[in-house]
């Protein structure tokens, strides 16, 4: 669970958190703006419902938590507790704290550990969805386990003032293909579509939008497009369901439905190619003009 425990209970004691806090507005993670504010929080001790730890553990990480100072409002922030070394990679333990005034989820990030210096020790995207919904003005401890690949063996880390943070640094926005289409996508058609993302660039940030590709009618009667789905979020965007419209040239609606998936997630800057498949009674005008056409989520 979390490395430190495995420690005797006279170390335990002398125990301290000996890495630095980092902080962020909520917004730039969650994609929702909850506004600046200067009012301080502070952070009760938040246990995942699933870890089972003795009263002297408890004891110990409330100790670590109090130790904190409070966050500003609207805040999400890594405390590091400590590093140690493990067969599977660089193991952090920190708290993940919310002073947002409601419980928040997070999704694939990427994060920094960052030594005295400022100099990046080891990077890796996480999939924070384990660490369930972090509850209002609270602190959850946690241990992210960087894999041996992501560290950087040349930079040093000392035991204390070191950083783990969210990495919000602007990334080259790449093509994303699902395991389908890189299994059965021939390279000359992977590479027009990497020319394609490079041509259209990066969508704004913190920006999720959808770019028509192909379109056209098959002999069954059904409209098959292909849309490129871009993310302009550093946080992977989960999508469960999506209701779209076709439109022609005239913005006039020529299609429209809604797609639901059981697991299906476009990862932080990267553009994800789909085919979205309307069925005939989904078409609402016959014989569609598709010379010039474009894809929307369909207002509410």
């Amino acid at each position: 669970m979390f490395p430190f425990f495995r420690k005797k209970q006279t170390e335990l004691d002398q125990l301290k958190n000996e890495g630095r806090e980092s902080a962020v507005q909520s917004s730039e993670i969650t994609g929702t703006d909850a506004g600046e504010s200067s009012r301080e929080v502070e952070t009760e001790l938040s246990l995942h419902p699933a870890f089972q730890i003795s009263k002297e553990q408890m004891y110990v990480l409330r100790f670590l938590n109090n130790e904190l100072p409070p966050l500003k409002a609207n805040q999400l922030a890594l405390a590091g507790i400590e590093w140690a070394e493990q067969p599977d990679g660089l193991a952090v333990t920190a708290f993940v704290r919310n002073s947002v005034n409601n419980g928040v989820k997070l999704t694939s990030i990427p994060l920094l550990l960052i030594n005295e210096k400022e100099e990046v020790k080891a990077r890796h995207y996480f999939d924070l969805s384990g660490l369930g919904e972090i509850p209002a003005a609270s602190s959850r401890p946690w241990t992210f386990v960087f894999p041996p690949a992501s560290v950087d063996q040349q930079v040093e880390l000392g035991r204390e003032n070191w950083t783990l943070a969210f990495d919000l640094s602007v990334e080259e926005h790449t093509l994303d293909l699902a395991e389908s289409w890189e299994a059965s996508l021939p390279e000359e058609e992977k590479r027009k579509l990497e020319d394609i993302v490079e041509q259209l660039g990066a969508p704004r940030k913190s920006e999720l939008n959808l770019t028509g590709l192909q379109a056209n009618i098959a002999e069954d009667g059904q409209l098959h497009t292909v849309v490129l789905l871009r993310n302009g979020h550093s946080r992977t965007i989960h999508i469960d369901k999506l209701p779209l419209q076709v439109l022609n040239g005239q913005q006039e609606v020529i299609a429209e439905g809604q797609f639901h998936f059981d697991s299906f997630e476009v990862k932080g800057n990267t553009t994800k190619p789909w085919t979205f498949i309307f069925q005939g009674e989904l078409i609402k005008k016959e014989q569609p003009d598709l010379s010039e056409w474009s894809i929307r989520v369909k207002p509410v």
